[in-house]
């Protein structure tokens, strides 16, 4: 049995071929970076939701700032109005007991 195929149904064929490739090859093509647009957007929408979250705690730390003044007084400034208080006191207590030891004449 002897298989014979003219020039132009060889051309034909292989043309038919390279098209249903060609064409497949574009569609796969397609199909990833339609996949690939599909993650980066996903990608974007998270990096969108953490800046927003940032935005959020960077708006929260600057409000924190603005009211720590108002709210709380550091150590230092509590020792050192602390001990303006208990001289103030000491004194009194030393002028007190000098009147009381003069026997209460002013």
């Amino acid at each position: 049995m002897t298989l014979s195929i003219e020039l132009w149904q060889l051309v034909g064929m292989i043309s038919s071929v390279v098209g249903v490739l060609t064409g497949a090859f574009a569609f796969l093509l397609r199909l990833l970076l339609r996949q690939f647009e599909q993650r980066l957007a996903m990608k974007f929408e998270v990096l969108e939701d953490e800046s927003r979250n940032w935005n959020r705690v960077e708006h929260d730390l600057v409000q924190l700032r603005l009211e720590l003044p108002e709210r709380y007084v550091r150590r230092e400034d509590y020792i050192r109005n602390q001990t303006i208080i208990e001289s103030k006191l000491d004194l009194i207590n030393e002028r007190v007991a000098r009147w009381h030891h003069q026997g209460g004449q002013s």
